[in-house]
């Protein structure tokens, strides 16, 4: 009786231990600069959060770049401005001018630049920052992708750049996407509904939901095991 409750203790600690793996392997995943803005629609208004984590072990980011994208200008760009962070507005002279509430726009934001005002205030190894950016109206199209560019204490750059192709795996370093949902009929920017990212938000929230089922069903299957083997030890 001792022998198979070990092996079936055993058995329960293994099969926690991979749904914990599972678990574990979620969370890289989440570790991307995303781009977030709930309630974002199309031809709306809203407020874009990047959302920046530092996944070095001994460098702090000192500077963030996000590129706006060229064929989906913006007539209305402001920044919020991000304690211990200093920020600039590089703007472009548009081919066709766009219009908007105070007239024809010919020239649109193409990128904002944030930079940490000392080694105090950048973003430490663990730790994440949020820089806000107010825009609209925003395009008429299913998405919108922000290329970001992160710099680290060290001289180390990386390129958020790369693009998800549809139905294919997630690349290593994935741009910021946001994904507008359509007006509703009479509403430019329905409450009710949410932008969400990409660059691996989802899938690592359905990995983690996956992988806490797993160490339940886990756990329920070896404590069930256990009741048998006692009831059939008692009743010998």
């Amino acid at each position: 009786m001792r022998t198979v409750t070990a092996r079936v203790t055993a058995g329960l600690a293994l099969a926690a231990l991979a749904a914990l793996a599972v678990l574990l392997a979620a969370g890289p995943a989440s570790a991307h600069v995303t781009v977030d803005a709930p309630g974002a629609t199309r031809g709306g208004y809203a407020v874009l959060t990047f959302r920046v984590p530092d996944e070095t072990d001994n460098a702090d980011t000192t500077k963030v770049q996000v590129f706006f994208p060229p064929s989906q200008p913006l007539a209305s760009v402001s920044v919020r401005p991000t304690p211990g962070w200093s920020f600039r507005v590089h703007t472009t002279k548009l081919d066709k001018p766009i219009s908007s509430d105070d007239g024809q726009v010919t020239q649109a934001v193409s990128e904002v630049t944030w930079t940490a005002d000392s080694r105090r205030t950048s973003v430490k190894p663990g730790e994440f920052e949020e820089f806000a950016i107010s825009v609209g109206p925003l395009p008429q199209a299913p998405t919108m992708v922000f290329k970001a560019l992160q710099t680290y204490s060290d001289g180390t750059v990386v390129r958020w750049i790369d693009l998800t192709p549809p139905g294919g795996p997630e690349p290593e370093h994935p741009a910021p996407t946001l994904t507008l949902a359509a007006a509703t009929t009479g509403s430019s920017s329905p409450a009710s509904v949410e932008g969400h990212t990409s660059g691996g938000s989802g899938r690592a929230t359905a990995a983690l939901v996956l992988s806490v089922v797993a160490l339940l069903v886990a756990l329920a299957a070896g404590a069930a095991a256990l009741l048998r083997l006692g009831g059939d030890g008692s009743s010998r």
